[in-house]
This record gives C-alpha cells, sequence and structure tokens, in this order.
C-alpha cells in the first residue's frame, strides 16, 4: 500500500500518509469513504521475513480472529477499533485516529518522566490491561510504541496482534515470536502460553522505560538479552522513587509470585496519593517532580481507648477499583536499539524470585530445638491478602491520625526490669495499655524456616517483656505478616501495619530484596524498623556509598547485623593473618553484592601485606571455567576469593581442583549454603563468611537458646533468631524511652518519637552489646568464618570486624 496508490481498501478506506512504522505493521492516516471522509488509523500488518506459506495462511488467519474479538473492547484507554479486513492476502486493522504521541516518542523528545506521571500513566493502562483481561484477552505487546498520550487520555495500542487466553494455535515450531524482547516477560521469551501475568511484566517494563530513560534490561543481541531477562535482575532504578517498589514486583521473574494487577493498582495509587499533582507538564516529558509530603493532620484531641489486645483490627470492606481515566495518540516509529550494556545489579537488592539463588543461605547448620510446641495467638494466614483502593485509603487515615495526634495514654504501674533478661519482674496489671510490635518474615517458601525462627524469637522477646514489665502499664503483643520473601508482598504488608494504629514498629524484614519496597513506606509513616537479616550497604549507606558519598536513605531503619561491607574485611585478616596466604586471586560476578565484598577484601588484604596477583570478572551465569583456572594457576596464588553466590562458584571450585590449582576458594554468606555441598565434591576445604556468631559462643546466646526450648517452639531459632530478639528487644527499650520522656505516659504520637528513641539505645542483649550508629547500622559488627570440612561447613573462627 501506498500514498502514490490511492486505492480503497476493502473499497471504502482510502490511504491519505504514513504516520508510522514498527516491526509488526506500518500505520497509515485514512479516511472512511463510507462515513463522510472521517479520519482513521489504518495498520496494515508486516509478516516477518521467511515465513513459508502454511505459517503465513495461520498468522492471517489466528489474527483478524484475535483482532475482530478485540472490536468488542470498549474502554477509554483501549484504542477502538472499527473494522478488520484483508487486503492482497494481508490483514488490516482499521482504527479510531488519536492525535498525540506515543510514549516512546515522549521519552526520545524529553528524557525520563516525572514520577507522578509515569504512575498516572501506569494506572490508566492498569485499568485498560483489566478490561482486556476480563474479556480472557492477553496484549502479549505492551511497550512505550504502544502507550499513546493525548491530553486527556492514555490509550493502549496494537490489541491487533493480542492473543486470546483460551487460544490453542501455536507457532512456535517455525520460531516466530510475537512481542518487543526488551519488554517481554521469561516465560513470554521461553515460549509458553501467554496469560495475563505477560502484560504486567511488560508493563513494570515500560513503566520502569519511562522513569528511568531505558529499559530495565540492555544487552547486544537478542540471545544475551534473553540470557539477561531469565537469569539477571533488572537494574537498580535510580530515579523511580516510590515507584520502585511496584517496579520490582512487576518485574518479578516468576509468573506465580508476580504481583497482581489489583495490588499493582493499589500501590501506584498509594504513590499519587502521597504526591501532590505537579504542575501541567507537557506528555513529551520534563523534569523530575519528587512527590512531597501529604499534609499534616488536625492535632485535635480525641478521646482514644486503650487498644484491645483480643479484638483484631478489622479489614475494611472492599471496592470496586477505580476507574482510571488518562491519554492516547498518533503511532511513531520504535525507539533506537539501546547501546549500553548490561550492568549485573545488586545481588542482595534482589529478591529469591529475582535471582537463580535467594540473598539468604537456603540451609544453614543451625541449632536443633527439642520438640515443643507454644500457642500465644493468632496465626496470620500465609496466602496473598489483596489490598482493595478503600483499604489503602483507609491504611493511609489511619496512619495519620496515629501519627497525628497529640493525646496520651496513661499508664499506671510498678518500675519492672529494664532489659531482656530471663527474670520475672514486678508490675501492676490495671490499666494496661496493648503495644503491637509487627513482624515481616518469610513464613512460607524455600526460606520459611528462617522467616518463622525470627517470628519466634520476636514472640519470645514479647513474652519475656510481658513477665519482666519492663515498661509499666504497657503489655506488647506480636502481628506476624509473611512475605514469602516476595517484595511485592512486603510493600503489601508494609501498608498494612501502617493501617494498624496500634502496632509501633516492625522487625524484620530477612531479604534486603523484601526491604526495599517494605521501609519506604513505614518511613513515610514514621516507623521505626530494626531489621535481623538485612545485609545490603544501600539500605543504610545509599546507592552511592561504593562511590565514597554515603547517605542514609531512611532516618527510621535499623539492623542488629552486620553489613556486606564487613565481610570482604574480614575475610582478608582471616587469610592474611589466620590462613597465611599471601598472594590472593580475586574473582566477582559484577553484581552490587559481589563488587562489594572484593573491593574491601582486595583494600585490606593490600593494607595488610598481602598481593592480589589477579582480579576478573565473570558472567553469574557462566559454568565453563577452564581458562580462568588455567589463569589461576599460572599467577600462583594461593587462595582463590570469589564474590558472588554458590551456583557460580561451586562450577569454578571444581574446575579449578580439575586444573590442578589446589588452593582454598573463599567467598561469602552467598556461598555458604548446602547447596554448595551438594553440587560441589571439590568443596573440601573451601572458605565462607557468614554475618553474625552463632548463638552456643556466648552464655547470653547459650541463655536464649534454653529459653526459647523452654516455652516450647518446635521449629528452630535459627541463625537470625538471636538477632531478631535482639531487634523486638529494642523497639520495646525505645517504648520504655518514650514513656519515660513524658512522665509515665505513652503519647498518641509515640510511632513518630519511637526512631529517635532507638537511635539512642544502648543496652546489653544476647548477641552482644545493641546500639546503632549514625546510619542504623549495629555498633556490634560480628562474622564467622566457616570452613568446608569432611562435607560438612565447620566454624572456625569468629570475632568482631575492624571499624
Amino acid at each position: 500500500m501506498t500514498e502514490q496508490n490511492p486505492e480503497l481498501i476493502a473499497g471504502r478506506y482510502r490511504l491519505v500518509e504514513r504516520i508510522g512504522q514498527g516491526g509488526m505493521g506500518r500505520v497509515w492516516r485514512g479516511l472512511d469513504q463510507h462515513l463522510f471522509g472521517r479520519e482513521i488509523a489504518i495498520k496494515e500488518i508486516l509478516f516477518p521475513p521467511g515465513m513459508d506459506d502454511g505459517d503465513r495462511a495461520a498468522l492471517v488467519r489466528r489474527f483478524i480472529a484475535e483482532a475482530r474479538a478485540a472490536v468488542t473492547l470498549s474502554h477509554p484507554g483501549i484504542i477502538t477499533i472499527h473494522d478488520v479486513v484483508e487486503h492482497e492476502g494481508a490483514p488490516v486493522l482499521v482504527m479510531e485516529l488519536v492525535r498525540g504521541q506515543s510514549l516512546a516518542a515522549a521519552i526520545r523528545s524529553g528524557g525520563r518522566l516525572p514520577v507522578r506521571r509515569v504512575a498516572e500513566i501506569g494506572a490508566a493502562m492498569l485499568d485498560a490491561l483489566a478490561e482486556a483481561h476480563r474479556a480472557r484477552i492477553v496484549h502479549r505487546d505492551i511497550k512505550p510504541d504502544n502507550v499513546l498520550l493525548a491530553k486527556d487520555r492514555v490509550v493502549l495500542t496494537d490489541f491487533g496482534i493480542a492473543h486470546l487466553a483460551d487460544a490453542t494455535t501455536k507457532l512456535s515450531h517455525s520460531g516466530i515470536v510475537i512481542g518487543t524482547p526488551h519488554y517481554m516477560a521469561p516465560e513470554q521469551l521461553e515460549g509458553k502460553r501467554p496469560t495475563a501475568a505477560n502484560d504486567l511484566w511488560a508493563l513494570g517494563a515500560t513503566l520502569y522505560h519511562a522513569v528511568e530513560g531505558r529499559p530495565p534490561f540492555d544487552a547486544e543481541g537478542l540471545h544475551a538479552l534473553a540470557v539477561a531477562v531469565f537469569t539477571r535482575p533488572h537494574r537498580p532504578a535510580v530515579h523511580a522513587g516510590p515507584l520502585a517498589p511496584i517496579l520490582d514486583a512487576l518485574l518479578t521473574k516468576d509468573p506465580a509470585q508476580r504481583v497482581g494487577a489489583d495490588d499493582a493498582a493499589e500501590m501506584l495509587a498509594s504513590v499519587l496519593r502521597s504526591s501532590k499533582p505537579a504542575p501541567h507538564v507537557p506528555d513529551c516529558g520534563g523534569s523530575e517532580q519528587e512527590p512531597s509530603s501529604p499534609p499534616a493532620p488536625d492535632p485535635r484531641a480525641t478521646p482514644v481507648p486503650a487498644p484491645d489486645a483480643t479484638t483484631p483490627v478489622p479489614a475494611p470492606d472492599a471496592a470496586p477499583p477505580t476507574a482510571g481515566r488518562a491519554v492516547s495518540e498518533r503511532p511513531t516509529s520504535p525507539p533506537p536499539s539501546p547501546r549500553t550494556p548490561t550492568v549485573l545489579d545488586s545481588a542482595s537488592g534482589a529478591d529469591a524470585q529475582q535471582r537463580p539463588v535467594p540473598d539468604r543461605p537456603t540451609t544453614t547448620p543451625l541449632p536443633e530445638a527439642r520438640t515443643y510446641r507454644m500457642s500465644t495467638g493468632e496465626r496470620t494466614p500465609t496466602g496473598r491478602r489483596h489490598l482493595t483502593r478503600r483499604s489503602v485509603v483507609v491504611a493511609t487515615v489511619l496512619a495519620t491520625l496515629a501519627t497525628g495526634s497529640v493525646l496520651t495514654w496513661t499508664l499506671t504501674g510498678d518500675k519492672g526490669a529494664t532489659r531482656g533478661g530471663g527474670a520475672a519482674g514486678s508490675g501492676s496489671e490495671a490499666s494496661s495499655v496493648n503495644v503491637v510490635i509487627g513482624v515481616d518474615a518469610p513464613l512460607s517458601g524455600a526460606l520459611s524456616s528462617m522467616g518463622i525462627g525470627i517470628r519466634n524469637s520476636a514472640e519470645l522477646a514479647v513474652r519475656t517483656a510481658n513477665e519482666t514489665k519492663p515498661v509499666p502499664g504497657v503489655t506488647f503483643e506480636i502481628k506476624a505478616l509473611d512475605d514469602g520473601a516476595d517484595p511485592a508482598k512486603g510493600a503489601s504488608n508494609a501498608a498494612r501495619f501502617v493501617a494498624d494504629e496500634k502496632v509501633l514498629g516492625v522487625v524484620g524484614p530477612l531479604n534486603s530484596g523484601v526491604a526495599k519496597t517494605f521501609v519506604a513506606p513505614l518511613a513515610r509513616a514514621n516507623m521505626a524498623v530494626v531489621s535481623p537479616g538485612n545485609t545490603d550497604p544501600v539500605l543504610t549507606l545509599g546507592s552511592t556509598w561504593a562511590a565514597g558519598t554515603p547517605s542514609r536513605p531512611h532516618s527510621t531503619y535499623f539492623r542488629t547485623v552486620a553489613t556486606d561491607v564487613d565481610q570482604g574485611p574480614f575475610a582478608a585478616r582471616y587469610l592474611h593473618g589466620e590462613a597465611k596466604k599471601t598472594k590472593l586471586y580475586v574473582v566477582d560476578d559484577a553484581s552490587a553484592h559481589g563488587t562489594a565484598l572484593t573491593a574491601g577484601l582486595t583494600a585490606e588484604f593490600t593494607k595488610l601485606g598481602g598481593t592480589v596477583v589477579g582480579t576478573e570478572q565473570v558472567d553469574p551465569a557462566e559454568r565453563a571455567f577452564a581458562g580462568l583456572a588455567e589463569r589461576v594457576r599460572s599467577s600462583a596464588a594461593d587462595a582463590v576469593y570469589f564474590g558472588g553466590y554458590y551456583d557460580t562458584a561451586a562450577p569454578l571450585s571444581q574446575q579449578l581442583d580439575q586444573a590442578g590449582v589446589n588452593v582454598p576458594l573463599m567467598g561469602g554468606d552467598g556461598i555458604f549454603d548446602q547447596q554448595y555441598l551438594t553440587t560441589n565434591p571439590k568443596a573440601e576445604g573451601d572458605l565462607a563468611t557468614n554475618i553474625g556468631v552463632a548463638a552456643e559462643e556466648s552464655a547470653a546466646g547459650q541463655d536464649f537458646l534454653a529459653r526459647y526450648r523452654k516455652a516450647g517452639y518446635t521449629d528452630a531459632a535459627g541463625w537470625y533468631g538471636p538477632y531478631a530478639y535482639d531487634a523486638t528487644w529494642a523497639l520495646i527499650e525505645a517504648v520504655k524511652a518514650v514513656v519515660e520522656a513524658h512522665g509515665g505516659t505513652l503519647p498518641g504520637d509515640a510511632r513518630a518519637e519511637l526512631p529517635s528513641a532507638v537511635a539512642r539505645l544502648g543496652f546489653d542483649g544476647v548477641t552482644g552489646r545493641v546500639g546503632f550508629d549514625g546510619n542504623g547500622d549495629t555498633l556490634t559488627r560480628k562474622l564467622t568464618v566457616y570452613a568446608v570440612r569432611g562435607g560438612s561447613w565447620t566454624a572456625v573462627s569468629s570475632g568482631p570486624t575492624a571499624r
């Protein structure tokens, strides 16, 4: 079809000018001669080169059937299809002509878009996708080119190549892939049956591109790009701000764990509520508009009864999501192929679904608990709870009221014990106020053994506090929520904690990836968070810490464990001082986690007088290391250090041994995993650091374990249990400090006062002295070196890290 040959298409549609072209089609402005010359858009479908006649005919049949189904969609966010016809053996779509520009064109002309604008676009796209998914139509090609922006609409186009969810025709035998690889979910690249989850991934990739100015994955060539999508986390968002948790949740690799449309809509709504509407910004993009804080509540006193420990907070009634009204286009050419090579992103920032391995060891040598059982109250269901729009609004209102009130609860009772010991104290039972401490941990899934140990240990701390009465007149209780090691669930849990006005602080989460979606919403509500397991330095030092410019992101966040920053120097001191190694070959997987380990190790090792005889970075998906093994052998290194995870370290260790390199391989807690041993028969003598010290190593730890067993818990406390106990006790001590500062009363804004109280703490806990530096990191930073002996990890050295 050409402008020079303006024949009528199907006897009524006349071409005027070509206005766009993409990989699957060419778009024209045209006129409908049967409707008084109404302007329309005409899209002809371009067939992939090399397609045989049979596949071509099958594609035409499927396309026409699907496009005719799409004609039935009626939604302001979905482009209207007027007709589907054939012309010269190819399908042609006749659509409404929407004047505007594509999101891709807006990004090209103006750069990345403001956070709020992207959230508005995302909310409108989700509303349109929900309409299509209810009709069992999966778009399959969501991307910036197929999002049209006009002054009053956001419109999704190209439903003509959508795939009905119940369609059975497949063209996989011909190697045809429908979609755009930079925005395709892993399962879609793999050729699996299309589902609505595919569109949610593509939505995440599209919004990422809009707010960051580039796609979440980059690589040269389709194969390299597919490898990146399958095996690597997306590059961390730098400009997304409050959108980052939503992007992480949408870009979860496992579709079963990917956030659903309802939860994603609520997360976007939360971003929009927390930011003021910016002045009008042209749709071509513009400078970043950071969201501002919501207005302060009216601090008028209202009588507040003491919370009732036996009455759960009622869940708000569900309400249907509000239809998002949005924006439209004129098709444009596709964006140029990105040239930036893929950067391997933070391992600790990736959750269990984003990496081939979790950011915690799946199994570690832990003390066994005796067979007892303790029943202390209701367990939170492990299934996903979908938040409705109304529930999030209510959560925000409750959080505002909880942090803004000037009311106080007067407490009575005798002074009791002041620390987390085991001896019972005395205290009045009269006029008791209930204070809830939240616990966020993986109570289901691969890391549930650790999460349950964290929850049980927090319960033990609360049980001890209720016996010893460190805060007269206050009764503590636990509210435990399951995050399943999933950042999306962590974000939902954060909203639930904020909504519950009785929750004054939270213990958790275990995973650093979950923390990145979990901490920010609580910080906006001025709620203290003390983690017993997060090790990513970004959480306390900011994203620029590695460049030498640390900056604390959230003054409400603390942790009772050391971090990845400490592991490298600690390993260097062990290798040089105790193992007497002087020549070291250093390898990492180019992730933020791996490079953080090796950077600290290299600096400390050379400072001690050792020599780094070689450095190298490897692809975490690589499994062939013969060349590297030969280079290590030639270097005469007497040890190899690897910054990364066990799934890469195990084959590297084996192939070093096969090449005659009979030196130990050492790594961080990423290789301290049972899987490293089961997949690596050559592991004997290898070394790993683990953050923290086993509870059995101290009298206080042994006392904790004895009380844990006596409490009747069936599940082991685990490695992180003692740190969870101290994290819980930190919040208890902070409540005590706030009460004492107010003359024996608990103020209505106690939640907001708790973070500064935590920052000033200092007490003796079961893991040592508990206190925090100016960044929120623990002052007591201990680590342990383990060696593989007889096929098992065995502790060989423990101690503090240098400050």
